[in-house]
């Protein structure tokens, strides 16, 4: 596959994105919203899995968690027409959910085709994240050592961050294991270039407990950038990404909560029990998630 130059990607990129900005102008120059609170939420993966349920699950579970703040995960083709979204919208209102973040896929890579895609997917869910009220666009990298690479999520950072910023979208970058988006030296070599306030971390606490990296060796050096973050339980530190019930795990979350907060994080806490196939009890596991993390809301 022929791969995209630098000065290619720039002026394909430029132009999908003026495009895609220009639909919407009333909303250039808008102020950057910054939250100085901790707030809780739910990501619809824990009631969907991975597959295209088209959120019946979530939609029929999560008002019996008491969670109101929902991380809406759009995987699959059908959730990204405009009149899928409308729905989402009328679909929180119904049930007393608020919006607050969309997952989208992940950066992809390769020629300039793959980047003029890449740049029209997530400035797609950035207007569309605007337009449902919510805060926060979270994605992750593809598998390491396949097209693309590191390279090409700092090269189409560079073209979102402004787009970003005149939405007051935070654009977060979720660390995953065995993908590009890893290890704290990824995220070193992206910050190094993008400074954009707009463009942090989302940490996933089992991805990176997963990989063996201390959640404390991760906040000390990156407590600017930490924009949101996902809480998951980790079944064993160092041992690879696995899941578990939170409180069946090894991750402590008292003390990286504490630290964490304490540090000056305001934004989400993510719930997020993911697997392909969720698992039974499921709003009482919820549940006694929300119970667990209640005391690290701050208002």
């Amino acid at each position: 596959m022929a791969q995209i130059s630098r000065r290619d990607f720039l002026r394909n990129a430029t132009v999908v994105a003026s495009a895609a900005t220009a639909l919407h102008p009333s909303t250039l120059g808008a102020d950057t919203a910054k939250r100085t609170n901790v707030e809780l939420a739910i990501a619809t993966i824990c009631f969907d899995g991975f597959g295209d349920a088209r959120h019946e699950p979530t939609f029929r579970l999560a008002p019996s968690v008491g969670i109101e703040n929902l991380e809406i995960n759009l995987w699959h083709p059908a959730t990204l027409t405009p009149r899928y979204l409308d729905g989402i919208r009328e679909r929180c209102a119904d049930k007393g959910l608020k919006p607050v973040s969309l997952q989208g896929t992940s950066f992809a890579g390769g020629d300039r085709h793959a980047a003029n895609l890449d740049i029209a997917h997530k400035l797609w869910l950035m207007r569309n994240a605007r337009d449902l009220g919510c805060d926060v666009v979270k994605f992750t990298g593809r598998k390491r050592g396949t097209a693309g690479g590191l390279n090409h999520i700092i090269e189409t950072c560079r073209e979102l961050a402004p787009a970003a910023e005149d939405l007051g979208i935070a654009l977060v970058l979720e660390n995953h294991a065995g993908n590009v988006l890893e290890n704290l030296e990824d995220y070193e070599t992206i910050f190094s270039v993008i400074d954009s306030p707009n463009v942090g971390m989302c940490l996933d606490t089992g991805h990176f407990e997963g990989v063996g990296i201390a959640l404390s060796d991760v906040t000390r050096p990156f407590r600017e950038r930490i924009l949101h973050v996902d809480l998951k339980d980790c079944a064993a530190f160092g041992a690879g990404h696995n899941t578990v019930v939170f409180g069946e795990g090894v991750t402590d979350f008292d003390t990286f909560l504490n630290d964490l907060i304490g540090g000056g994080y305001s934004g989400f806490l993510v719930v997020e029990m993911a697997w392909a196939n969720p698992k039974e009890p499921l709003v009482a596991n919820l549940t006694a998630a929300r119970k667990l993390f209640a005391p690290y809301v701050k208002s």
